[in-house]
């Protein structure tokens, strides 16, 4: 692993990520959580401060262990359990239908097969299980969507493996959600990196 991925992208994300702006998102996307939580991309944990009071435990995957660690010590201020797991969405280590709700927060970006990790979130919800999702992806707008694609290539590179390209609707209806609530817009500049889909899915 080179140094920039060990060392320095880890921090860089935590400061990114912890922008005020996100915070009013992250509070829509976890507030109806509940039972088993499995949060997908958990990062440095800034979403646990969230989750309320009908969560029973929250198992976290991230193949970053800088932010897992820094994740972990985020949940020792917590009521419930977290358990942090170094790893990849694509191959989730639990039991099929044993999650109540599934969060995803600026994460699909960087998976390298969002749709792969997709079909296995809903392997393991159960049948009135819930996705809740926040992501940013690809832009309606022809010529904003023609710089993301221009641009995707050298910006993963620096980020982790960030896409801006990604139809995130799209994908998880093609991993076998309904898609039960959506919003889409912009957040705020630069446009070829804030265009957000917010939403909530069901397991078809």
């Amino acid at each position: 692993m080179r140094l920039y991925d060990r060392c320095i992208l880890p921090r860089l994300t935590h400061l990114v990520m912890s922008n005020r702006r996100l915070v009013s998102y992250r509070q829509r996307a976890v507030a109806h959580a509940r039972g088993e939580v499995l949060e997908i991309g958990i990062g440095s944990g800034l979403n646990l401060p969230f989750y309320g009071d009908d969560v029973r435990r929250v198992l976290g995957v991230d193949p970053s262990w800088p932010l897992v660690r820094r994740a972990r010590r985020e949940a020792r201020k917590r009521r419930f359990p977290l358990e942090a797991l170094i790893g990849s969405a694509e191959a989730l280590p639990l039991p099929d239908a044993c999650i109540n709700t599934a969060v995803t927060t600026w994460s699909l970006c960087t998976i390298p097969d969002p749709l792969h990790a997709l079909r296995e979130v809903r392997r393991v919800l159960g049948p009135k299980g819930q996705l809740f999702f926040v992501e940013h992806g690809q832009t309606p707008e022809a010529n904003i969507a023609r710089w993301q694609d221009r641009l995707t290539p050298l910006w993963r590179r620096c980020t982790g493996g960030c896409h801006l390209n990604r139809p995130i609707d799209a994908l998880v209806r093609q991993a076998g959600f309904a898609i039960t609530s959506l919003e889409k817009g912009y957040m705020g500049m630069p446009r070829f990196a804030t265009f957000t889909y917010e939403g909530s899915a069901r397991p078809v």
